[in-house]
């Protein structure tokens, strides 16, 4: 078992753990790779693996991390729509639970993530290019900075074309319009 340095997982007591705990292992290192810390991927998978909602503290006692971390990784977890919040409460706790179907988590989690980036890359360059195009066309800009600052332009129009794409991609697949549900090849 992985070993971090936020927690650990409890040790598996029966053969079907060690295999969740292999499955758990492998959605960590994925989520990893996209930039989720690997605690926090031991977490959804604990919690995909969980056949009811679970509160912070069982969370906690699953995976021996401190309630400021354990609450930290829920909130991320959370802000990625990998985990949700349920409006009803057990012994006036919060109760969580993962999303569980793959096709709607990526749907949600790349649609949450691609739609950050628009947001701040589209709050940066859309400032900037007015007083850019203005600096262009200022009598007292001499044409070295002229030059520079239209190259500087073209970038960021390009850019912006692939912000105003990269919006309807993630459009579509909040639509779900990239798959239905079904595995591929399925009908």
């Amino acid at each position: 078992m992985k070993k971090t340095t936020s927690g650990k997982m409890k040790e598996p007591s029966s053969k079907r753990e060690e295999l969740r705990a292999q499955v758990i292992d492998a959605i960590a290192q994925t989520m990893d790779l996209y930039g989720v810390n690997y605690s926090f991927g031991q977490l959804y998978g604990i919690l995909f693996f969980e056949d009811r909602p679970m509160t912070l503290d069982e969370m906690q006692g699953s995976m021996n991390m401190s309630k400021s971390n354990m609450s930290y990784a829920v909130r991320s977890l959370m802000d990625s729509k990998m985990v949700s919040k349920l409006n009803e409460k057990a012994d006036r706790k919060d109760l969580y639970m993962a999303e569980t179907d793959f096709f709607k988590a990526f749907q949600l989690f790349f649609a949450s993530k691609l739609q950050r980036e628009i947001d701040v890359m589209k709050t940066a360059i859309q400032p900037v290019i007015e007083p850019l195009s203005e600096t262009i066309l200022a009598l007292e800009t001499s044409d070295e900075e002229r030059k520079l600052c239209l190259q500087d332009l073209h970038k960021l129009r390009h850019a912006v074309r692939y912000y105003e794409w990269l919006q309807q991609f993630v459009n579509k697949l909040q639509e779900g319009q990239f798959f239905d549900g079904k595995e591929i090849g399925e009908s």
